[in-house]
């Protein structure tokens, strides 16, 4: 039995994290301190200055663990790794956890590629970005490819042209052909500094240099290149016309406000590059009631950096932010030299400030009305549901059941989860079929439906005699859906009779045209009103349980098509394969590539590579 305040005796004078468990071990809360015994002694002394929120949380608080760091900083990133892994009850928790893209130019490569990626590493290469939209990474890279006619291919080729044929791009036109045949590499050289002025906002500049070879062009009589640099010039000046220029110091910042509501928090992050608005991202914040902001904004610059591969020159604060001089440090070593986290207090920084303050309050507005509707809408579907069904209570958390197969091949079943009307991905489960054999669809869906409640009742067990401390299958439905008619659904009730479950159990039945056409329940069919928004939610349920089943089928047959391929060559194994798909990225790229490219792969030689390449060749 844990005593706590025996425990509390024993806690050190230390920098470290502690976590906070409820009476079944769940992790309930994350914290870190500068000394162990201080802060969590603080938890259990007069509740009188506690927040209601601290209180609440006090009252489940059964016992605690803690894990000793050696620094501050330390602690500061396993608390914000753990609040990330754990997701406490009372913790803030972002709704999001985004990477975003960036460009990068591989100038760690003897031709340089131009491409997207979305992590960071120090490789050589230069990076340009975070971008908060993949669409303006990808209209960038277009541009970049269409004025500039560089390989886009990951052929190694730092000991020169690799290939005797050279791919499509090059015949017409939109490659030099590094791969194929001796390119004057400073004249692609010239293109990628042109394309690295463009990206670090000399777009002047670059526009100054493309118009004296347009003119130089016109005077040859070359019109047909003028025309083509004239191009040039006209994209880039419309690129131009779309940037802001916000900070005359053209350095790289994040700007970082909020606006608070009754129920949630919107932070807004406006990314300024070299002087020019980027982009702008929001991020919707729970469980912040009675927390100051600069505890929120605190909490939001830990977990946000944390999952962001580039940290800015400087980041500008709405206000003053708890821990500021630990996070400094953090992020002054993420990012290898000085960060400056400052509250700008007037001039042109604190107009800038004013402005994405606004944008938090207009976007925290249409969010709590686009809510507000979203929650009547889905509150009225699942009631005309209930009273379809004839249910003494409206079904908050829903589960539905499909299997996939083509003629019992890699048969899989999946279950989808809908609380409130809207899906719950994290809770969602595939089951790959390990006892029937052939296209029995019958037969897998009670296999499913056994397995999912057998681990379930499991679970719940072991929740009661403190084995585990995370609930995966043991929270249940108030609702199950089976996509089928009355011979899947009785499979369903048959099982849960036998594992002891009074779980209404309904079946989505669709019509000739494989469309939703209502619910098979208790024998009858129940057809709800097309167009209601009943309807819309078991449609909407029963399209998401199809797609889930589907998809996992297909990634099993790629997987197994494509081992079954490689398995055939010998000399590869496990380790091969996966170096030459990671290398390669598909199995055509292989079939195409020559010995030497073959050979060249780390982990290959010239034995194995002419192995690989006779096998396709036959």
């Amino acid at each position: 039995m844990f005593n706590i305040e025996e425990e509390l005796k024993k806690l050190p004078d230390k920098p470290g994290v502690y976590l906070m468990k409820n009476n079944e071990g769940q992790i309930i809360y994350v914290g870190k301190a500068i000394s162990l015994k201080k802060r969590v002694r603080q938890y259990f002394q007069s509740s009188k200055n506690h927040t209601p929120k601290v209180n609440a949380m006090v009252k489940n608080i059964s016992e605690f663990e803690y894990i000793i760091t050696d620094t501050e900083v330390e602690a500061l990133i396993l608390e914000a790794n753990l609040i990330k892994k754990h997701k406490p009850k009372y913790n803030i928790l972002l709704r999001d956890d985004k990477q975003y893209p960036y460009i990068k130019i591989t100038t760690n490569e003897k031709y340089p590629r131009v491409i997207k990626t979305r992590k960071i590493l120090k490789d050589g290469a230069k990076y340009f970005g975070p971008y908060t939209s993949t669409g303006a990474v990808n209209d960038t890279l277009d541009i970049i490819h269409n004025l500039y006619h560089i390989r886009t291919c990951k052929l190694n080729l730092d000991d020169g042209p690799k290939l005797q044929r050279p791919c499509l791009n090059y015949f017409i036109g939109k490659c030099l052909g590094p791969c194929y045949e001796h390119v004057d590499y400073d004249k692609y050289m010239e293109m990628i500094n042109e394309i690295l002025m463009f990206l670090n906002g000399k777009e002047d500049k670059l526009i100054e240099i493309i118009e004296e070879k347009m003119n130089n062009a016109s005077k040859e009589l070359d019109f047909e290149s003028a025309a083509k640099y004239r191009d040039q010039i006209n994209s880039l000046r419309h690129i131009l016309e779309k940037q802001k220029i916000v900070s005359a110091t053209l350095i790289d910042q994040d700007i970082i406000g909020m606006a608070r509501g009754i129920d949630e928090v919107c932070v807004q992050v406006f990314f300024v590059r070299s002087g020019k608005i980027m982009g702008r991202e929001h991020y919707m914040i729970d469980n912040t009631e009675h927390m100051e902001r600069e505890e929120i904004l605190s909490s939001f610059v830990k977990q946000f950096y944390l999952g962001t591969s580039y940290i800015p020159k400087e980041i500008l604060l709405e206000e003053e932010i708890e821990d500021v001089d630990t996070i400094s440090k953090w992020l002054r070593d993420k990012r290898g030299s000085k960060v400056v986290l400052k509250v700008p207090k007037r001039g042109d920084k604190n107009e800038l400030m004013e402005m994405v303050r606004k944008n938090a309050l207009d976007t925290l507005n249409q969010y709590s009305d686009r809510i507000k509707k979203k929650k009547n809408d889905n509150e009225k579907s699942l009631r005309e549901i209930a009273d379809a069904l004839k249910l003494e209570y409206i079904p908050r958390r829903i589960e539905a059941f499909d299997i996939s197969n083509i003629q019992g091949v890699q048969s899989v079943g999946s279950m989808v989860v809908f609380e409130d009307g809207l899906p719950k991905n994290r809770d969602y489960r595939r089951f790959k079929i390990k006892s029937v054999i052939g296209p029995d669809d019958y037969s897998s869906m009670e296999e499913v439906i056994y397995r999912r409640f057998d681990r379930g009742l499991k679970e719940k067990q072991m929740l009661l005699e403190n084995k585990i401390n995370v609930e995966s299958f043991s929270v249940f439905p108030q609702l199950i859906m089976i996509d089928g008619g009355k011979g899947q659904v009785n499979i369903a009730k048959k099982v849960l009779e036998k594992l002891g479950i009074n779980i209404p159990t309904c079946g989505l039945v669709k019509d000739d045209f494989h469309r939703t056409r209502g619910i098979i329940y208790e024998g009858k069919e129940v057809i709800l009103p097309v167009g209601s928004s009943g309807f819309k939610l078991i449609t909407r349920i029963q399209d998401e349980a199809h797609r889930f089943a589907i998809s996992y089928h297909r990634s099993l047959r790629t997987k197994n098509l494509m081992q079954s391929v490689l398995d055939d060559i010998p000399g590869i194994g496990e380790k091969r394969k996966k170096i030459l798909l990671k290398e390669f990225g598909t199995i055509e790229n292989i079939r195409n590539a020559s010995v030497h490219e073959l050979a060249s792969i780390e982990g290959m030689n010239k034995k194995v590579a002419e192995e690989v390449y006779n096998f396709f060749k036959k």
